[in-house]
């Protein structure tokens, strides 16, 4: 059963190309299997969340990150009544616009892109993926997938001014995403907050010393779990309050949300998309408890002197692949040299595209060939 104000698939707006209903699989289960199917989706395992190979292969990466989102993001959306496959696709295709290495690969590929007077979105560079760059079908390109999920995927997390992206114009921008676009961008930071907290312990680069000093709201349950398990090793205990963190951030999330529609008389989808703000969120006193666990992160884990390392790396190797193949097309491969060759994209932008679907490997090993390969010849001249 689904809530008044959920997305029956039964009204969705559609695809771009009108496609036939499938005998047992409705709009948004089948974007789900498509989603799944991609290869931008399977690229994503190859593609860094915090940490690169160099530590483990224990560590989240993109895609068991992804993974993750999904799961937390379904039984939230179960609770509140919403249609959990739509919601399970948008946690399944958030991601897939990251470029190689993260968030810093992110930053550098932008400022590579800035540099040329354009700019990486990789909520907009998912929407281009999604539509344009996977092809797996004769009669349209892309993945056709239905209106609901291409809107999540580029308002999920914040809003597009029509003024700045007319492209986007179609997406109703005006108007609020459903509550099942909404809650993807807090399931992320559920997702990603107590798993760093799991992988940064494990690299010994914080400790539980400084997770019980900083992050309030982790103490508040490793307390407990003393108590619970006088017995247990450390990380068994660690693992039991992080568990119970966890749970605390999605309860809050399923039960101010249901506070906040109910305040503001939420009745239908209508109700939602017309609404003021947001719905889909957390209470006050647990947003700044979120809010000092990802500070702490931030701090003392995504900018330690241990990572940094991994960054200025990360940055250096997608700004000399992008300049590369910048000032070289010929080596790029031929659809690629082809978009140029159309006009229909321009050259940073086709470049930009190539390096943003990369995984870190293939670019690391590019990068070997090409930049490292003219680099060693200069210097033999």
């Amino acid at each position: 059963m689904l809530a008044a104000y959920a997305v029956p698939s039964e009204t969705s707006r559609g695809r771009q190309h009108p496609e036939p209903e499938h005998a047992y699989r409705d709009i948004f289960q089948r974007d789900r299997d498509r989603v799944i199917h991609s290869r931008a989706f399977r690229r994503l395992e190859n593609k860094t969340q915090v940490f690169t190979r160099r530590y483990s292969d224990h560590f989240r990466n993109r895609l068991t990150h992804t993974i993750e989102v999904a799961q937390i993001s379904r039984t939230i959306a179960a609770e509140l009544e919403l249609n959990v496959d739509l919601v399970e696709t948008l946690a399944l295709v958030h991601d897939i616009g990251h470029p190689p290495f993260g968030h810093a690969g992110e930053h550098a590929l932008d400022a590579a892109m800035r540099a040329n007077g354009e700019a990486f979105d990789h909520n907009l560079h998912a929407l281009r993926i999604v539509e344009h760059f996977e092809q797996r079908y004769a009669d349209f390109r892309g993945l056709n997938l239905s209106f609901e999920v291409r809107e999540g995927i580029i308002k999920h997390s914040r809003d597009y001014s029509a003024a700045e992206h007319p492209q986007l114009s179609e997406y109703l921008l005006d108007q609020r995403p459903p509550l099942e676009a909404q809650l993807i961008d807090n399931t992320d930071e559920i997702a990603y907050i107590t798993a760093d907290l799991d992988d940064g312990l494990e690299s010994n680069l914080i400790t539980l010393k400084a997770i019980r000093e900083h992050v309030p709201l982790f103490e508040h349950y490793y307390g407990e779990v003393e108590r619970l398990y006088p017995g247990a090793i450390d990380k068994l205990r660690f693992n039991e309050a992080l568990k119970r963190m966890l749970d605390h951030l999605v309860g809050d999330l399923i039960r101010n949300t249901k506070s906040k529609v109910a305040a503001a008389k939420i009745r239908t989808l209508a109700d939602v998309r017309n609404s003021p703000k947001r719905l889909a969120d957390f209470s006050g006193d647990v947003e700044a408890q979120r809010k000092q666990a990802k500070e702490f992160l931030y701090a003392e884990l995504y900018y330690s002197p241990e990572l940094k390392r991994d960054k200025e790396q990360s940055a250096r190797v997608i700004t000399e692949m992008f300049n590369f193949w910048l000032a070289h097309p010929d080596k790029l491969p031929t659809t690629y040299r082809q978009e140029i060759d159309r006009g229909s994209s321009s050259p940073a932008r086709v470049v930009c595209d190539y390096v943003a679907g990369m995984t870190d490997n293939f670019i690391l090993e590019q990068h070997r060939i090409n930049c490292q390969a003219a680099a060693s010849s200069v210097i033999e001249r």
